[in-house]
């Protein structure tokens, strides 16, 4: 069970100051690409799951996920997350052909097909992702630009085993720098979904 904390920031220059607030604890930048999957009869979908191919700074690093039951409440984030690392040269073939992803032998896509019946898949397009990965009291906060077609979105994200107690000194902090933020009620999964920004 992943469990996070995440917080909605309004727009560019907020995202800007909490990355200048934040810069003494840099550790690094990652730039994802996020591209999404579902059986040809919507089997993932119909049972709130979905399937994720990330690629990070380019052909870097290759992790599909396959995440289900997701709950956002008070900007808090619980799911269910399966991950394991592909080859990326591997990743980009199955992008350009989804089908390409059944016979690839992935403990994964083969939970895909035993627990889910998906018998072939389908892309759903995707989004980009600039996180910025902090550490911070003890905490790893990620700050993202996501860039949908559509709009740009911004967000503080930290995974975390003690939720209440992250999210009260993440909020105590953006409280005493005068950072204007809300709780984020969607996942970036859902906000391409709609098609429209929150």
């Amino acid at each position: 069970m992943e469990v996070e904390v995440k917080l909605r920031l309004p727009d560019m220059a907020t995202h800007g100051r909490v990355v200048a607030l934040l810069a003494p604890f840099r550790c690094e930048t990652l730039r994802q690409e996020n591209l999404f999957f579902d059986g040809s009869q919507g089997e993932l979908s119909s049972q709130r799951a979905i399937l994720r191919v990330r690629f990070y700074n380019g052909q870097a690093r290759c992790v599909v996920s396959l995440k289900a039951k997701a709950i956002l409440v008070n900007g808090i984030s619980r799911v269910e997350e399966d991950e394991e690392e592909i080859d990326p040269s591997i990743g980009r073939e199955c992008v350009m052909e989804p089908e390409k992803l059944g016979p690839l032998g992935s403990r994964i896509l083969k939970r895909c097909k035993d627990e889910f019946g998906v018998k072939d898949f389908v892309g759903l397009g995707g989004f980009a992702n600039v996180r910025d990965v902090f550490n911070w009291k003890g905490l790893k906060l990620e700050v993202d630009e996501t860039k949908f077609n559509f709009g740009t979105c911004f967000e503080i994200e930290c995974e975390t085993s003690d939720p209440e107690r992250a999210k009260n000194m993440l909020e105590e902090f953006l409280k005493e720098n005068g950072v204007e933020y809300k709780n984020s009620e969607a996942s970036k999964f859902a906000v391409f979904r709609s098609g429209k920004l929150p």
